[in-house]
């Protein structure tokens, strides 16, 4: 079960299966089989409802009203709205919101590439779980940026995100910031965070024209079984859109 359309799963399927695997082995050595999940800048709900379908408790944290609502909308079609809690706020609000050691897991998707301080805001999450407790940690490969800007023809802007410190390929990237495995290991055991796993995200994925996906027999299927089988492997962790890091709390 992938948590969005099939062409959509291409991005969230190597994400979705590390996470459906760690919170079943979680709930397991908790002896409980409902873990209660923070999702920080869940939005639309493309993970959280999926991880509430599993029969877990989880909190979207977002600023967007908006989301918040198609949320909503979404958890009651799945028939999960008494597993899904929809607070608009951000990781600065989040003492206000969530208690303290109060979650088994938190999902971190999308969101150290826009807040202010990063390692702040790490922190603040980590705060919100108890030992033990997981983190999903998925964000912007910087290294993947250079790659993707070269072959779309962009070479200027893949020589800025090469020497830029935040891997923006210029002034109108809308990305505020990359980052490389090494970064995000480094936040994650600055937070207190032990990384058990590290997988590189829409390695090919970005790169084969949709066109190819979407017309030849079976190439959706052999597409995602090769993003899958690539994912462990270091070598491609380099030219990954994005990079995923599962932690635990020491």
């Amino acid at each position: 079960m992938y948590p969005t359309r099939p062409r959509s799963s291409l991005r969230t399927a190597v994400v979705w299966e590390v996470l459906r695997a760690a919170l079943s082995r979680r709930a397991e050595e908790l002896g409980r089989p409902v873990l209660d999940v923070l999702d920080t800048g869940g939005g639309t709900g493309n993970f959280a409802v999926p991880v509430a379908r599993l029969g877990h408790r989880v909190t979207v944290v977002d600023p967007s009203p908006d989301a918040l609502f198609a949320l909503e909308r979404r958890a009651a079609e799945a028939g999960v709205t008494d597993l899904v809690r929809a607070l608009q706020g951000d990781t600065q609000t989040l003492p206000d919101l969530v208690e303290p050691a109060g979650v088994d897991a938190v999902l971190c998707h999308g969101v150290l590439e826009v807040v202010d301080d990063p390692a702040e805001a790490l922190g603040q999450l980590t705060a919100t779980l108890r030992k033990g407790g997981l983190v999903s940690l998925l964000a912007a490969n910087r290294n993947g940026v250079v790659l993707a800007r070269a072959i779309a023809g962009h070479f200027a802007e893949a020589r800025n995100a090469l020497g830029d410190p935040d891997g923006r390929w210029g002034d109108s990237d809308p990305m505020p910031r990359r980052f490389t495995v090494e970064e995000l290991r480094g936040l994650a055991d600055a937070a207190g965070l032990q990384t058990t796993s590290v997988h590189g995200v829409r390695i090919f994925a970005d790169l084969v024209p949709g066109v190819l996906v979407d017309t030849e027999p079976g190439a959706l299927e052999a597409l995602l079984a090769l993003e899958q089988a690539a994912a462990e492997q270091p070598a491609f962790h380099a030219v990954a859109t994005q990079v995923h890091l599962l932690a635990e709390l020491r």
